[in-house]
């Protein structure tokens, strides 16, 4: 006998299971609803779109209703809604919007993927009709018309998220001024620490991006035509029209009212088979509540590659595979100008809120071997536990080779490597590529060197007043900037001044980033001192110490275009 699956929602976790349900089951009947006109584009191509980078529209479609339906034997009804779960009698009813009729089908077994819907906060002016959010096609449809009929020249971004700055970018790629009003102290607060977020505020900056952070939107003011923006400072902005980008909600209104089981978060919750509390419904994708296996509790994860494997596992488990969904660790990476930043598993403030003891590493290696051209530096952030040496987390910000190394150090947080791990790893190399001592490896070393006592380490921001700083940087490099306070020693010339150092205090030595002063670090520990190496550098001084500093003239006369006066 077949079974009858009915699946709610397309995109990424829905079309998926669709498809991995066919290919295991040639005889069930599959019925896929879409409440869009479209079952499966590229969200996540939706700003580039805009920008132009992606040139055709009809690149975003990854598949339509009819050569889906003709592929895998799938009854596509596009623009039909499921508003209600009759799960006594196995029923669902769907709302054709075209028709305006109501119909009922039943199901053996009931997927759910109705994602996660743009949050819009209860703002005055919000419903304006120069206010957009970016979520689906006729989303950018609808932004990308009115920048070709009324010509906006100033757009504000509220939110800094991955969309925000990925908007920011296209925006800015089409022409238009654009701002970035983000509530919290830096950018890509959920993922990224701020010292991390750093190098890409500079960077938007420097790519004429205005940012107005730790600052919220008030109001929104529509006049005859323009857009004000007011901000909680008191701040008002003008510009034609406003993208939304506060981040998303999961969708659980259908799921709500069938009296489905809700998680802590408010997403459904589902068990590791990804079977919601009703043993013959599923849910997957961005409506759901994963486990973060570092954290270990719920989190909400919306991202297409997790929604993916969770079509494709619930798919397995209804035809009887048995599959296990471990958790969501939250890689990302995203474009921003010039440069890419990617983060996985948990940031360091997500550690000290879940009261996980860890330790961090700042490192800045070139991407490719140093002689060889276009060599670029890799910002890189790590943190693992203690004292195993577990990868919990990282962040990278860099021109070229990050995905790279995030998707070694996303391997290492979910198969739960260590740092010990990390030096054995056997990496391709060859000059245009990498180092002989890629920096995956360089994580291992100085990560081990910090939990076997060969390098004890410090951070800028534990530093007090008075404590003693040491520069071992050449004196070119002391003459271009230094950390305030610091006694400048050359690497060179530390032996033969040793005599100049207290012993009965720490010494807390730093260099460029990091590697010379490991050896001023050895040096001094041999001789009977007290030391602690600053990890990272100056170059990761800088970071930390310039991420709360007044604007550039740059950037205040980039301001001067939005602000109202």
């Amino acid at each position: 006998m077949s079974r009858k699956i009915v699946i709610v929602g397309g995109v990424a976790g829905g079309a998926t299971a669709a498809a991995r349900l066919r290919r295991l089951d040639e005889q069930a009947e599959i019925i896929l609803l879409e409440r869009g006109p479209y079952i499966s584009f590229a969200n996540c191509g939706l700003p580039y779109y805009l920008g132009r980078t992606i040139p055709n529209r009809q690149d975003l479609l990854l598949q339509t209703p009819e050569s889906f339906s003709k592929r895998y034997r799938v009854d596509v009804r596009v623009q039909n809604e499921a508003v209600r779960i009759d799960r006594a009698g196995k029923q669902i009813e769907i709302l054709d919007r075209r028709s305006g009729r109501t119909y009922r089908e039943s199901y053996d077994f009931l997927i759910l993927s109705p994602g996660a819907e743009p949050f819009r906060p209860p703002i005055p002016g919000i419903s304006s009709k120069r206010i957009f959010t970016l979520r689906t096609v006729p989303d950018v449809d609808a932004i990308d018309s009115f920048i070709q009929t009324s010509r906006p020249k100033r757009a504000v971004i509220v939110g800094g998220g991955y969309i925000g700055l990925e908007m920011a970018e296209n925006l800015r790629h089409r022409g238009l001024l654009t701002a970035v009003v983000e509530l919290a102290p830096s950018v890509l607060p959920a993922a990224m620490d701020p010292e991390m977020a750093f190098y890409l505020q500079e960077h938007l900056q420097q790519q004429n991006v205005a940012l107005w952070l730790n600052d919220g939107v008030a109001a929104f003011e529509e006049t005859a035509d323009a857009l004000r923006v007011r901000l909680k400072s008191g701040m008002l902005l003008q510009c034609d029209f406003a993208i939304l980008s506060v981040g998303v909600k999961p969708e659980v209104k259908l799921a709500k009212e069938a009296g489905l089981k809700l998680g802590v978060l408010g997403g459904i919750e589902v068990s590791d088979t990804l079977q919601t509390s009703d043993p013959s419904i599923y849910a997957i994708g961005d409506a759901i509540e994963v486990k973060h296996p570092v954290l270990d509790g719920a989190a909400l994860i919306p991202l297409a590659g997790p929604a993916n494997k969770q079509g494709r596992m619930a798919a397995d488990n209804i035809c009887g595979l048995n599959r296990r969904y471990g958790g969501t660790i939250g890689t990302g990476i995203l474009k921003v100008f010039d440069l890419t930043a990617a983060m996985t598993g948990a940031s360091e403030a997500a550690l000290k809120k879940a009261g996980i003891d860890y330790e961090k590493i700042y490192l800045h290696p070139a991407h490719h071997a140093g002689y060889y051209p276009g060599a670029a530096p890799l910002h890189m952030k790590v943190l693992f536990s203690k004292p195993d040496g577990r990868i919990l987390g990282a962040q990278i910000v860099g021109r070229e080779g990050v995905d790279k190394r995030i998707d070694l150090l996303a391997a290492a947080v979910q198969k739960r490597m260590t740092v010990f791990d990390l030096m054995e790893l056997e990496l391709a190399y060859a000059p245009p590529y990498g180092s002989g001592k890629d920096p995956i490896n360089m994580v291992g070393f100085v990560g081990a060197n910090v939990l076997d006592g060969t390098m004890p380490l410090a951070h800028f921001e534990d530093l007090q007043q008075g404590d003693f700083v040491l520069d071992v940087r050449t004196d070119g490099e002391w003459k271009r900037g230094h950390v305030p306070g610091a006694v400048h020693i050359p690497l060179d010339e530390l032996r033969q001044r040793l005599g100049e150092l207290p012993k009965d205090r720490t010494i807390y030595p730093y260099c460029g980033v990091g590697v010379r002063s490991y050896a001023a670090t050895r040096i001094l520990l041999q001789n009977g001192f007290h030391v602690r190496n600053l990890s990272g550098g100056y170059q990761t001084w800088c970071s930390v110490a310039r991420r709360q500093t007044a604007d550039s003239q740059t950037a205040k006369q980039l301001k001067e275009e939005f602000c109202v006066v």
